[in-house]
């Protein structure tokens, strides 16, 4: 059928409800947007889908999510049968439009079809997902959410019973799944209210909760001095109107920071985001109205955690007074940098302590990591690769190692093994425990990441994203990626090419992925890879050099020459 076909098909059938029908009649005119909505089906990728929420095959709503729910059921009942249909599946939603919606139609499929479903009673942290799996022994979770996704978007990831999202084979059992349901008419149908009353769908009470809050505070490393100082250090917290403001202020409460002011304006949920035009902690945006109330209570500390509350951003005084955004890569070095130095001043770093990052994140983290006498592991972009390793360590490994932490340049970190995803609840409190430890010495953070550049080299990258909407732009990043994996590209901006890392034909193991990394003679690297969420191609830079301006020049030098190259 063609997208037109389709289109009318929707308008026609008695399947698809009113409003829907509405939405769709509403551009009859416009055939770029009816084309824009049915000429593909929503992609099933690697963990999930996400979109624009609307009526069409190529938008978020009721439908698609019933359809990728009844993949989920097809593949629980082969590959696990009732026992799998037993243990269930657990469901978590943010704060987006339509999040309560989807996580109820999902709850009502799987109940269709004879899997029991648990639900939380509002909007949950995605890393309260990732714990819940695990602490209620599902077979599986779903989270409704497009992380830090401008409002347009929602989405739907999908969570294997170790509490990680699903890797590369799973996804691909459930891709499978999905795209062999031919009509979506075929898709069993069913009231959330009577399968509640009926006991297939529970909404949980406040245990798991608890229990997430439990397994974050057990993470501090020097409660002693938490409990004792903690109210020397002032917080200024914004859960950007997202999950976060409940988990994260409980978790920074309950270990001892009494001095936390929240931004009034973005504390409760909003399906607008109405005070950000992106709500996402790598903008120095979102932090505007935490800033000028840092200025007027001299914070020493500001903390934002995006929507579904996995990912986290600081700011701190710079040496002018200023206040000033630290990127991904700085935080996380900070983090590593804490918890070592912490377990070396205690006598406690473990037995074979790993860290793991990925390809794209800055390889500071590595080098405090392996001062320490820990492994580095790299893994592919996404955290669920991250924690897929975590599983492998704990459940399969012949050789025992210890997790110390898993982070990722985009804000991603997690300490601890009570998620299996990043965590911007343990990361905050980490942040906040790193952050009193370095005042009671009359540092701030700012001053203990000059401190590890002094130490180990200035280490400087950097991120270049290019959108590409719809059609055109998918042909056009296939078109950049291919460009680049084929040219014979010997020098970049004068220096030579000592490695091409083509993970398409798979490196070190790891699975096959459209990504392209070249590291230079001088150890400087550019790594490329369109992004698996958003219509976008990223270009990562990283480089080291001996303090800020040769950093700095390093990395324009390299910016440059993409430039030239598009």
């Amino acid at each position: 059928m063609s997208y037109k076909d389709i289109y009318n098909e929707w308008i026609e059938s008695s399947y698809f409800d009113e409003d829907t029908k509405d939405e769709l009649r509403g551009i009859a005119d416009d055939e770029n947007e009816i084309k824009e909505r049915f000429y593909k089906s929503l992609e099933f990728g690697t963990a999930g889908m996400r979109g624009i929420i609307g009526a069409g095959t190529n938008r978020m709503n009721v439908y698609t999510v019933r359809k990728a729910t009844r993949g989920v059921c097809r593949y629980i009942e082969r590959k696990f049968g009732d026992e799998g249909k037993n243990r269930g599946v657990v469901i978590a939603h943010d704060s987006r439009r339509m999040s309560r919606e989807f996580c109820e139609e999902a709850a009502a499929t799987l109940a269709a079809y004879g899997i029991k479903a648990f639900v939380f009673d509002s909007l949950r942290a995605t890393p309260m997902l990732s714990f819940a799996i695990r602490y209620l022994n599902c077979q599986m979770g779903i989270v409704i959410t497009a992380s830090h996704n401008p409002k347009e978007y929602n989405g739907y990831k999908v969570y294997g019973s170790y509490g990680g999202q699903i890797c590369v084979d799973e996804a691909n059992e459930i891709i499978d799944e999905v795209n062999s349901i031919e009509s979506l008419g075929d898709i069993k149908v069913g009231s959330f209210d009577s399968y509640l009353e009926s006991g297939m769908i529970t909404v949980l009470d406040d245990d798991v909760d608890n229990a997430f809050n439990e397994a974050v505070l057990s993470q501090v490393r020097d409660k002693k001095m938490v409990s004792e100082n903690g109210d020397k250090l002032r917080i200024i917290y914004t859960p950007i109107h997202g999950t976060g403001n409940v988990p994260v202020r409980r978790a920074l409460k309950d270990a001892g920071f009494t001095d936390v002011a929240v931004v009034k304006e973005q504390e409760l949920p909003d399906t607008e985001f109405s005070t950000v035009e992106y709500p996402n902690p790598e903008e120095k945006a979102v932090f505007n109205i935490a800033i000028d109330m840092a200025k007027e209570s001299n914070a020493d500390l500001i903390i934002g955690t995006d929507p579904d509350c996995d990912r986290v951003g600081i700011v701190v005084r710079d040496n002018n007074g200023e206040y000033v955004v630290l990127n991904g890569n700085q935080t996380g070095a900070i983090i590593v940098n804490y918890l070592f130095s912490k377990m070396n001043e205690a006598g406690n770093i473990p037995e074979k302590p790993v860290v793991i990052k990925t390809i794209v994140t800055s390889e500071l983290g590595a080098a405090i990591a392996e001062h320490y006498g820990a492994e580095v592991v790299n893994t592919l972009t996404g955290f669920k690769f991250i924690g897929e390793k975590i599983h492998e360590y704990e459940d399969f490994g012949s050789v025992v190692k210890n997790f110390v932490i898993g982070y990722e340049e985009s804000y991603g970190y997690l300490v601890g093994t009570h998620a299996r995803d990043k965590d911007a609840v343990v990361a905050s409190l980490i942040l906040s425990e790193a952050a009193l430890y370095y005042k009671l010495k009359g540092m701030n953070l700012y001053d203990a990441l000059m401190e590890i550049y002094d130490k180990f080299g200035y280490y400087k990258e950097a991120l270049k994203s290019i959108t590409l909407k719809g059609i055109d732009g998918v042909e056009k990043i296939a078109e950049i990626m291919k460009s680049f994996r084929n040219d014979d590209i010997s020098s970049i901006a004068g220096v030579k090419v000592d490695r091409k890392l083509d993970y398409k034909e798979g490196i070190d193991g790891l699975p096959k992925a459209d990504v392209l990394k070249f590291v230079l003679e001088d150890n400087s690297w550019i790594a490329i890879r369109p992004s698996g969420t958003e219509p976008k191609i990223k270009f990562y830079f990283g480089v080291c050099g001996n303090n800020e301006v040769e950093s700095d020049k390093k990395v324009n030098i390299l910016k440059e020459y993409i430039e030239s190259c598009l």
